[in-house]
């Protein structure tokens, strides 16, 4: 069976490793030409790092990468909501991790090209169509750096390549754009002390305006600083014109008049957004979860299949789970076709749910029900929010997601 895959983002280069290790043949097609360190911090959940330690990688991304201790929730005056221990420190298994985006994906293509050999990867080629067949199906790319087209015959289309996929757009060629939220994040990194444990994630705010920072290095520098990942929210309306565009850069001094005061004595976030060197913006967007992600041949995963607003820490990780379900349905059923209604029977389900939970602020919405309840700030917590809503709330989206602790844990590597 020839296997090839559209997209070497996370979700590609994770179906790869997953593929090869169980004995199939892989091609990777990137449209980049170079596969550089780019983009900002990404936090990779328990359910996901079980898939990657199967894949042998656990070790090398512990050595980059920062083990969360703590998930914290605040107001907008830095008083704490909930905390809760994570990974390991919370009784799983596996970590969690916060990491760079662009180290992780640099991560995975090394692991690739050890796997299938460097040349299996095909970068700077662009997919511009394909073809089922009853018993080939063929896709044409475009090779940008001869200039020309390439016909390639695969039993087993999987497209990877993101929330813009070509895969999607051929299989629903009058779906729209990602419809915006009316949330444009900003994103940085900054030199900075550690906070907290230095191993904490915090988020701060509300809906309409949220701040999120965790640390991305496990070591500091010689004067005591941390790269720090962070996030800020802001609204800009409804923004239906709104540029996606990861590579728009974003006014540093606009940030600051939304965060000016957002001092806390843990934390001085105008000083993190001030360390920065370079912040760029995004619209958040998703899509609606599909009816279907296979034709014949063809299938989706990760981003292409069920892009999710930056809730929960999902997107990513959920990517990876779809590595493993597609490796399993293949392993265990002869005929593809079956294999690949099997697979998109367990996966776009769950993946659909955790998107409309998402739009619904995960388990972040305790920052909303305070915000709504306490705009003022409280003076005792639990006259606000009572332990069991929130205890309730995090045990339901960790349901939601698939990282129960103690179902997860039941699990083999």
């Amino acid at each position: 069976m020839k296997i090839i895959i559209a997209g070497g983002g996370i979700a590609g280069l994770t179906t790869a490793l997953s593929l090869h290790k169980k004995g199939f043949h892989v091609e990777v097609f990137e449209s980049a030409r170079e596969i550089k360190p780019l983009g900002v911090g990404i936090n990779l959940l328990p359910h996901a790092i079980r898939v990657l330690t199967a894949l042998g990688l656990e070790e090398r991304i512990r050595s980059i990468a920062v083990a969360t201790r703590e998930l914290a929730y605040y107001n907008k005056f830095g008083q704490k909501i909930w905390q809760e221990p994570r990974g390991k420190f919370a009784g799983y298994n596996w970590s969690q991790y916060s990491i760079h985006r662009g180290t992780l994906q640099v991560l995975l293509m090394d692991a690739v090209k050890e796997a299938i050999g460097i040349g299996k990867i095909h970068t700077g080629h662009s997919l511009l169509s394909f073809q089922n067949g009853e018993a080939k199906g063929s896709a044409v790319f475009l090779d940008k750096k001869n200039n020309c087209e390439l016909r390639v015959e695969f039993d087993l289309l999987v497209g990877a390549d993101g929330i813009h996929s070509a895969v999607r757009k051929q299989m629903y060629p009058h779906e729209k754009e990602p419809p915006f939220s009316g949330i444009m994040l900003h994103r940085g990194t900054s030199l900075s002390k550690p906070f907290l444990t230095g191993s904490s994630m915090i988020m701060a705010g509300s809906a309409r305006q949220k701040f999120v920072a965790y640390p991305i290095s496990p070591s500091v520098d010689k004067n005591g600083n941390q790269l720090i990942n962070w996030i800020a929210d802001l609204p800009i309306g409804d923004g239906m014109n709104a540029e996606r565009d990861w590579n728009r850069k974003s006014d540093k001094q606009k940030i600051l008049s939304f965060y000016r005061n957002w001092k806390f004595d843990w934390l001085d976030i105008p000083s993190l957004i001030e360390r920065s060197d370079a912040i760029y913006e995004y619209p958040m967007c998703d899509r609606d979860p599909l009816e279907r992600w296979t034709w014949g041949r063809v299938t989706l995963t990760g981003d292409a299949a069920h892009p999710m607003y930056p809730i929960g820490s999902n997107g990513g990780s959920q990517a990876i789970l779809d590595a493993e379900c597609l490796t399993e349905c293949l392993l265990n059923d002869a005929d593809i076709f079956e294999a690949l209604q099997h697979y998109e029977q367990i996966r776009l389900p769950a993946t659909g749910k955790i998107v409309l939970q998402n739009r619904q602020m995960g388990p972040e919405q305790v920052m909303q029900i305070v915000e709504d309840r306490a705009p003022d700030g409280f003076s005792n917590l639990h006259d606000i929010i009572t332990q069991e809503e929130l205890e309730d709330i995090a045990s339901r989206y960790k349901q939601i997601a698939g990282f129960e602790k103690d179902e997860l844990n039941r699990k083999l590597i």
